[in-house]
C-alpha cells in the first residue's frame, strides 16, 4: 500500500510537468494552426509548448534548415489539410500535399505531436533521401567515366587526380577550361563523411555473375576493359540500408547486406551481382 502511495505521488509529480511540456489540444487541426504559427513566428517557446520538452533531442540537427522553414511556410499559406487515420492524424501543405513527419496522436486527454515517432518517420525519410541520392551518383559516375574515356581513351581509376594532373575524375579546372567529368564529393575532406550518408569505391574487375563473365578491367596499367563502382552507407540503418553497384552497361544493383555491410562491402573486390542482388527500376 505504501508503494502504491508513493508511486501515485511520483506520478502527480510528473504530470504536471508533461502537462507543461506539452500541450494538448482538441483536435488535430488545432494542434497543427498552433505548430504553425510558432513556426511562421519563430517563436522557440511556443514550439517547445506545442512539441514537448525535449523536441529537439529527436530532431537529426540542432538547428533547423532556414530553407525547409521557409518552404513550409509557404506551402502552408498556399494550402493545408489533416489527413487522419483512427487516432493519428497528419498535416499536409502546399499544392503537393507534402506531409510533415510529426504525427499528431490522440489520447484520453486529448492530440498532441509525437516526437519519438516523428524521429522513426525523419529517418526513414532520411534513408530514401540518401539511397536515392547514391544511385544518382553511382549514374553519375557511369557517365563520368564515359566522358572521360573521350579525353583519355581509359577509364580513371580514381576520384580525384594527383595534383597537377589529370589522372581521376576529378581536377581543380583553371580559368577558362572545362571543368573535370566529375566533382570532388566522391571524396570527401574528411574521412568517413561520405555524401548523403553514403561511401563509394571504384571496382577494376568483375566476376563469373557479371553479364560477360569473370575480367580484369585494367590491362597493361591501364583500366580499358570496363569500369564498376559499389556504394554503401556510412552507417547502415541510420544513413541507409541498401548497397549499390554498377559497372560500365550503367544497370543499377542493389542489396541489403545487414548490419555487417562495412565489413561484407571490404570483402567485395569485383563487381559480381549474383541472384541475390536485385537490378534497380529505373
Amino acid at each position: 500500500m505504501k508503494n502504491r502511495m508513493k508511486l501515485s505521488a511520483l506520478v502527480m509529480l510528473m504530470l504536471p510537468a508533461f502537462v507543461q511540456a506539452q500541450q494538448l489540444f482538441n483536435t488535430p487541426e488545432l494542434a497543427a494552426q498552433s505548430f504553425a504559427t510558432a513556426v511562421i513566428s519563430q517563436d522557440e517557446a511556443a514550439l517547445t509548448e506545442v512539441l514537448g520538452d525535449n523536441w529537439r533531442q529527436y530532431l537529426p540537427d540542432e538547428k533547423a534548415d532556414p530553407e525547409a522553414v521557409a518552404r513550409f511556410v509557404r506551402d502552408w499559406k498556399v494550402s493545408h489539410n489533416i489527413e487522419e487515420q483512427g487516432e493519428t492524424a497528419h498535416l499536409n501543405v502546399g499544392q503537393e500535399n507534402w506531409q510533415l513527419p510529426i504525427p499528431m496522436v490522440k489520447t484520453q486527454a486529448g492530440w498532441h505531436f509525437d516526437m519519438q515517432r516523428a524521429a522513426d518517420e525523419i529517418l526513414t525519410r532520411t534513408i530514401g533521401l540518401n539511397e536515392l541520392s547514391a544511385i544518382q551518383a553511382v549514374q553519375a559516375y557511369v557517365a563520368a567515366q564515359q566522358d572521360y574515356y573521350q579525353l583519355d581513351q581509359q577509364y580513371a581509376q580514381k576520384f580525384v587526380s594527383t595534383e597537377g594532373k589529370k589522372d581521376g575524375l576529378y581536377w581543380p579546372a583553371v580559368p577558362g577550361e572545362a571543368p573535370s567529368p566529375l566533382g570532388p564529393s566522391f571524396s570527401p575532406v574528411q574521412p568517413g563523411m561520405g555524401y548523403h550518408g553514403y561511401h563509394f569505391r571504384i571496382l577494376t574487375a568483375q566476376g563469373a555473375d557479371a553479364p560477360g563473365g569473370a575480367k580484369n578491367y585494367i590491362s597493361d596499367g591501364k583500366m580499358t576493359e570496363g569500369f564498376a563502382l559499389i556504394a554503401w552507407p556510412v552507417e547502415y540503418g541510420e544513413t541507409g540500408v541498401a548497397t549499390f553497384m554498377v559497372n560500365n552497361q550503367g544497370v543499377v544493383y542493389q542489396k541489403d547486406l545487414g548490419e555487417e555491410t562495412a565489413e561484407k562491402v571490404q570483402e567485395i573486390k569485383e563487381f559480381n551481382p549474383d541472384k541475390s542482388w536485385q537490378e534497380e527500376q529505373q
